[in-house]
């Protein structure tokens, strides 16, 4: 079973580890690279859970195939947004339509107040679920 007991915000895979070190962040780019898949980078300074449109940093790397490029664009944009969530996107291109492959976060801001889950009862015995920010520590 999975927790988050810290409940901080989880897009993507890898949420609930550590965060990633550039030599893993590499390793993942690598894979992505081996199967034909174009990366880029986002950013967000309002990740909430439901958010799917986060602004892009440069252009999506079709064409490059060095991993080293391409964090070297992840470092740029942490250098320009630091206290944004970052994330890398690789995308499929093989059926003709871009498919994401892998979506994972390169970069937390210090104060990630994360969300949470909060149940309510409503009439008729149901029960709704929503996310609400939660403070930092």
């Amino acid at each position: 079973m999975m927790t988050n007991p810290r409940q901080r915000i989880a897009q993507g895979q890898f949420s609930f580890l550590p965060p990633l070190t550039d030599v893993q962040i590499t390793a993942q780019i690598e894979f992505a690279l081996r199967r034909g898949w174009a990366v880029s980078v986002e950013h967000t300074d309002d990740p909430h859970p439901r958010s799917t449109y986060w602004d892009m940093y440069g252009t999506p790397m079709l064409d490059q195939q060095d991993p080293a490029g391409i964090l070297l664009e992840i470092n740029a944009c942490r250098r320009t947004f630091p206290q944004h969530c970052i994330r890398a996107m690789a995308f499929d291109a093989s059926r003709g339509w871009e498919t994401p492959r892998m979506s994972y976060l390169v970069n937390r801001p210090d104060n990630d107040p994360g969300f949470g889950t909060v149940r309510m009862e409503t009439e008729a015995r149901s029960v709704r679920y929503t996310t609400e920010r939660r403070r930092g520590d």
